[in-house]
């Protein structure tokens, strides 16, 4: 790849840089920059000190005694904040926000998040290398820092799903060499790890070879199979599934990405991190997926740490696992302390509670000051993205399933999230398949234009009853165009107007749409302010509840978008039929036997 990114944390090594910031800290030259009067929370021992900062450039020079110094070209006056160090995400997807990079940084920065590692892969199975190309260019001028790794998993599930891209090892490699890119982003596929497969073992490889970070998606594993997969080389996990997981993976060793995007579980990690006595080193905190009404409303890593706070974390420890243990666990010695010789990211706080940003500094710049940026954000040319929902309009009978007989037995996918094989029998009507008693249908049709586009039908159970239908071009991970319903009819209608739009999310009920969000960017992502799009989001939201009765913390709304990935244990619709990655196979259809 052709591409190149600003040469952190190289620049913090310009000689003269460092001879200025020695002469200052020395006080034979003045400051840059001199912060007084704020309050130091210390990532290191937790402990909270009055301090003043003296940056030169990009790099502090001194953290000293308050009023010792009073020399500087521009003084801040911090008085009332805390300070800490700016806030690390370690493992994200700005495309799940449906923002674009620039108004994602918009909504993070001034909330005090200044670096991001952004795992691209859902433009990558969009758009192939050409995505991951598009999205270095689009944050290279950003404020806000972003690390971006090389998608792993493209498709999530090979041979279970057809996806608009195929990153085999040599691409990964390709990717690798690029100084944009800090590392191999999560291994999803991991029966393929565990099992040796070829291909996910040379994937593996070369992110080994060029010694970056290689990032994992252990959902579920334990025992001889979380040897075996960090064995491989996979050093991470972000999937926990309840506290006796996470538990179980800090004693495996694995670095941890804590993430925010399921709070029902927040609770359970917070009472096993207070049961230890101390946070362990290993432990990161992480976004993963947050939807733009929630972006908009409470912000991204900072309310990660809000909510942690909220349910008995202590502060000092929810933002040491944000900056200190995060740079390490990066490999950025520049980052994540404020102290003499780090870089300047630094974020004024009214408090340890709301955890509101007063004030961001990144590399030595303002760049936000009370919820407001106060710099220009590069916008790149979104053109790439168009035109990616490469479908013809679709039919009623699309989204039935013809059959002979009277009755038949058909496989159904029983419960959201964690899957499981079940087995119904129905009748025929009209020459297809009735829906069994109690089911959903999803449909799932190829977009990408590499293979047909007839929706593959399966059966859900467990999801309760559907009065109407909702469509989707965001799906995981392959993001083909997914519709749930209860009736072909609106099936029907909810995929066309997807279709029209370009992408995005319908939801249709007694044949006509009850709310529309046009995602024609990538069929994921719009051009359009934060604000619009979460308030869209939240139509869609609001339309759903009218069609479905959600049963927390399982049949959600998130879950839509996780029913098709295919890389996880258990039964999942595809656009080739149901896979189930256990056994690596495929049903094209539900009906086993016709009765």
């Amino acid at each position: 790849m052709n591409v190149t990114s600003r040469q952190e944390p190289a620049d913090l090594n310009d000689p003269a840089l460092r001879a200025r910031a020695v002469a200052a800290a020395r006080g034979d030259a003045p400051f840059d920059v001199l912060i007084n009067g704020g309050r130091l929370l210390d990532a290191v021992t937790g402990l909270i000190r009055d301090a003043d900062i003296g940056l030169v450039g990009a790099l502090i020079a001194s953290v000293h005694a308050p009023a010792s110094r009073t020399d500087a070209a521009a003084i801040i006056d911090a008085a009332g904040s805390i300070l800490t160090p700016g806030l690390i995400d370690t493992h994200m997807h700005i495309e799940s926000s449906m923002v674009t990079p620039a108004e994602y940084a918009s909504a993070v920065l001034p909330r005090g998040v200044t670096t991001i590692v952004w795992d691209p892969h859902e433009f990558g199975n969009v758009h192939g290398l050409d995505g991951v190309r598009w999205a270095i260019e689009a944050t290279r001028a950003l404020p806000l820092r972003v690390i971006l790794l090389a998608p792993s998993c493209v498709p999530s599930a090979p041979g279970l799903e057809l996806a608009g891209a195929d990153f085999d090892a040599a691409v990964i490699a390709e990717m690798l060499r690029s100084s944009a890119v800090g590392g191999v982003a999560e291994v999803m596929n991991m029966r393929g790890v565990i099992g040796g497969d070829p291909r996910m073992t040379a994937i593996v490889n070369a992110g080994l070879a060029s010694g970056k970070l290689v990032c994992g998606h252990a959902r579920g594993l334990q025992g001889s199979d979380l040897n075996a997969f960090m064995a491989a080389g996979v050093t991470s996990d972000h999937e926990l599934t309840s506290g006796a997981d996470l538990a179980a993976k800090l004693a495996a060793g694995l670095a941890i990405e804590l993430r925010g995007s399921h709070d029902h579980l927040l609770q359970e990690f917070v009472e096993v991190l207070n049961g230890l006595g101390h946070l362990p080193p290993t432990v990161t905190l992480c976004t993963d997926d947050v939807f733009p009404d929630e972006l908009c409303e409470g912000g991204g890593l900072d309310d990660v740490i809000r909510r942690l706070v909220r349910y008995g974390l202590k502060a000092e420890w929810a933002v040491r696992a944000a900056t200190f243990n995060a740079a390490e666990r990066l490999k950025r010695s520049d980052l994540g302390l404020i102290a003499a010789g780090r870089r300047a990211d630094i974020v004024f706080f009214e408090d340890l509670i709301d955890f509101r940003a007063r004030l961001v500094i990144s590399g030595g710049r303002i760049v936000a000051r009370d919820g407001s940026m106060q710099l220009d954000v590069q916008r790149l040319d979104t053109a790439p993205l168009e035109n990616s929902v490469k479908l013809l309009p679709l039919g009623e009978n699309d989204f039935l399933i013809p059959s002979e007989g009277a009755r038949v037995r058909v496989a159904t996918i029983d419960r959201p999230r964690f899957t499981q094989w079940r087995e119904a029998e129905t009748e025929i009507k009209d020459g297809f398949v009735v829906p069994p008693a109690g089911s959903a249908m999803i449909a799932v049709a190829h977009r990408h234009g590499k293979g047909d586009g007839v929706p593959h039908i399966g059966f859900l159970t467990g999801w309760g009853e559907w009065r109407g239908a909702f469509c989707t071009t965001v799906s995981h991970d392959s993001h083909n165009l997914t519709v749930f319903g209860g009736n072909a009819r609106d099936m029907a209608l909810a995929a066309n107007a997807v279709i029209s739009a370009g992408g995005g999310m319908a939801v249709a009920k007694d044949g006509k749409i009850e709310a529309l969000l046009p995602l024609p960017l990538s069929g994921l992502v719009t051009g359009v302010s934060l604000t619009d799009t979460a308030s869209a989001f939240s139509g869609i939201r609001k339309a759903m509840e009218k069609i479905v009765d959600w049963k927390p913390p399982y049949r959600v709304f998130k879950a839509c978008f996780g029913a098709t990935l295919a890389c996880n244990a258990g039964p999942h619709q595809t656009d080739r039929g149901i896979a189930d990655a256990v056994t690596g196979k495929v049903l094209e259809s539900p009906v086993l036997e016709v009765l």
